[in-house]
C-alpha cells in the first residue's frame, strides 16, 4: 500500500515535470513583430546653414552741423524720403555772411599783393601774410557753407527729427536722439545684417556668397542677398566669425529693425534622407531614433535631424549608411533586438 501510494506520487512529480518544460518552450517563442521597410538612398540636395539675424540700414547718419547755430529752416519730416544732393536744413547765414565780407576783403589785398610781388615790391613775408589770410579766410567761407546748408549725402529716407525751424543747435542730444543731431537718415533701399557663424564653416563662406532672406511677414516670398564682408578673426570666447550680408531693398518691403532667418547657400552635397514619420522621439527627452532591419532584427540607432524637404528629412548618424532598409512602418511597437516580420 505505501509502496503504491510512492509510485503514485513519483508519477505526479515526473507529468508535471515534463508539463512545466512544455510551458517554458512555448513562452521562450517570441513573435515577429509585422514592418514595412524602406532602402535608404542618398538624395543630392543645396547644402544651407540657417541662422537668425535682425536687419540694419545699410547707412544711417545723425546729421547735424560742426558748430552750433540757430536753424533757419528744416524742409524734411520723419518718413519722407530724400535724394542725394537734396537740401536738408538751412543754419542761421549771419556768421556766414560775414565771413564772406572779410573773404572779399582779403580777396582785394592778395591780388594787389600778388601784384607787387610779380614787380618784386613787396617783401617776402608781406607777400606769405596776405596769401595766408586770404587762404584761412577762403577755407572759412567753404566750411562755414557746408554747416549751413546740409545736403543729403545718399538716397534715403528721414527717421528722426529732433528740432525746430528757430531752436538753437548746441551739440548736444535731445528730442530722444542718440546722437548729438537735428536729423537722423538711413539708406534702407538696400539693408544689412551681421550674423555670428560656427568657426567650422569659417572655409566655406565667401565675399559674394549667395544668401536667402525669409521673413514671417512675408511667407511667401524670398530676398536674395550677397556676402559683403567675411571678418577675419574668430572669437575665442564663442568660436565663432562675423559675416557681413547685403539685403537689395529696393520696394523697401524691409525695414531696419525686422528679424529674419539667413539662409547661407554653401554648395551641393550627398546626404541621407528618410521619411519624416520613421523618425521616434524619446518620451521625456529631445532623443530621436529610428528603427532598422538588421538580418530580421530590429536595431535601435540614435540619431540627429538636418535638414527636413517636405514630408522627408535628413538623417545624421555614423551607423546609418546609403542601402540599410529603415523601419517605416511599426516602429512604434519595436524594442532593441525585436523579430522582424518584413512585409510589403
Amino acid at each position: 500500500m505505501i509502496k503504491n501510494v510512492i509510485l503514485s506520487a513519483l508519477t505526479i512529480a515526473i507529468l508535471a515535470g515534463c508539463s512545466g518544460k512544455k510551458d517554458d518552450g512555448k513562452a521562450a517563442t517570441v513573435e515577429a513583430i509585422p514592418v514595412k521597410v524602406q532602402t535608404l538612398e542618398k538624395q543630392e540636395i543645396s547644402r544651407t546653414l540657417d541662422y537668425t539675424a535682425n536687419l540694419q540700414a545699410d547707412e544711417q547718419i545723425y546729421y547735424a552741423p560742426a558748430a552750433a547755430g540757430r536753424i533757419s529752416k528744416i524742409y524734411v519730416e520723419v518718413g519722407d524720403h530724400i535724394k542725394k544732393g537734396q537740401l536738408l536744413v538751412d543754419m542761421d547765414r549771419t556768421q556766414l555772411i560775414q565771413a564772406e565780407v572779410q573773404l572779399k576783403n582779403l580777396e582785394a589785398e592778395y591780388n594787389r599783393a600778388v601784384l607787387l610781388n610779380k614787380t618784386q615790391s613787396i617783401s617776402k613775408q608781406a607777400y606769405d601774410a596776405a596769401v595766408t589770410q586770404y587762404e584761412v579766410a577762403k577755407a572759412n567761407v567753404e566750411f562755414l557753407k557746408e554747416n549751413t546748408q546740409m545736403l543729403a549725402p545718399f538716397d534715403g529716407v528721414v527717421t528722426g527729427k529732433y528740432f525746430e525751424n528757430g531752436e538753437v543747435y548746441t551739440g548736444g542730444t535731445f528730442g530722444g536722439a542718440n546722437k548729438p543731431s537735428i536729423i537722423s537718415i538711413e539708406k534702407i533701399n538696400t539693408l544689412k545684417a551681421n550674423v555670428n557663424l560656427s568657426e567650422q564653416y569659417f572655409l566655406l563662406v565667401k565675399k559674394g556668397m549667395k544668401v536667402q532672406l525669409k521673413s514671417e511677414l512675408y511667407p511667401e516670398r524670398t530676398f536674395e542677398g550677397t556676402v559683403n564682408i567675411v571678418y577675419p578673426t574668430i572669437d575665442p570666447s564663442s568660436r565663432t566669425f562675423t559675416v557681413e550680408v547685403q539685403i537689395p531693398n529696393k520696394d523697401e518691403a524691409l525695414r531696419p529693425g525686422m528679424y529674419g532667418i539667413i539662409n547661407f547657400l554653401v554648395g551641393n552635397t550627398e546626404i541621407v534622407v528618410a521619411p519624416a514619420i520613421a523618425v521616434l522621439k524619446l518620451q521625456g527627452a529631445n532623443n530621436r531614433y529610428v528603427f532598422l532591419n538588421k538580418n530580421g532584427i530590429a536595431k535601435r540607432v540614435a540619431v540627429e535631424l538636418g535638414q527636413r524637404f517636405d514630408e522627408k528629412i535628413e538623417l545624421i548618424s555614423n551607423e546609418i549608411h546609403e542601402g540599410d532598409q529603415l523601419v517605416v512602418v511599426g516602429q512604434g511597437r519595436l524594442i532593441d533586438g525585436a523579430p522582424l516580420s518584413v512585409t510589403k
